[in-house]
């Protein structure tokens, strides 16, 4: 994660929304959840104004068994490969495809939620006590000979950050400098 090239005096941030620029000069607009002074640093409960968009691209592993692996698409090289597919098969449902700073975005109205669409991921690293992420599929498509499919996270998709001393906006992770109790304050303030 990297900072923004943004501060709070710049013309991006109006108080409710303010603006997220990965190194690449990609841009995020998110709305301002919570925030929080701690020791004279704000930390702040991002979420993008988006819909945040994730593509999975499948492999079977054995014909026999039917096992599939599903591999999430983060190298900017693998998206912009099938991004021109993407686009146009969310185009076909009214969704507006975004190559946006740290997540894909789309901008349009859902499709209703159905059961038989949503994937559950469980994560598989023994160390994480992550719950499993549902994720609502929006389309697929083949590139390739590889079937790529594009969901939606079911819960928000939040980032959390704060302004360094000179006062530029940063994204932190909750283990860095131990901000988990930062965090946690935030995420409380967010469920009331």
């Amino acid at each position: 994660m990297s900072s923004s090239q943004f501060n709070r005096d710049n013309e991006y941030y109006d108080g409710e929304t303010l603006t997220l620029v990965d190194d690449n000069g990609r841009s995020l607009p998110c709305y301002i959840e919570h925030s929080i002074e701690v020791d004279g640093i704000t930390y702040l409960l991002l979420m993008p104004t988006d819909i945040p968009i994730v593509i999975m691209s499948w492999e079977r592993e054995d014909d026999e068994n039917e096992e599939v692996e599903a591999t999430m698409l983060e190298d900017d090289s693998e998206i912009a490969e099938i991004f021109g597919n993407a686009k146009a098969v969310l185009a076909e449902q009214n969704l507006y495809l975004y190559h946006t700073a740290y997540t894909l975005t789309a901008i349009g109205e859902l499709p209703p939620l159905e059961e038989d669409e949503i994937l559950t991921l469980n994560i598989d690293d023994e160390d994480s006590q992550l719950e499993p992420e549902e994720l609502q599929l929006l389309a697929s498509f083949y590139h390739s000979e590889r079937k790529y499919c594009i969901y939606t996270p079911l819960t928000p998709l939040l980032f959390f950050a704060r302004y360094d001393l000179e006062n530029r906006l940063e994204l932190v992770s909750p283990e860095q400098e131990n901000l988990l109790p930062i965090l946690q304050e935030l995420l409380f303030d967010e469920s009331e």
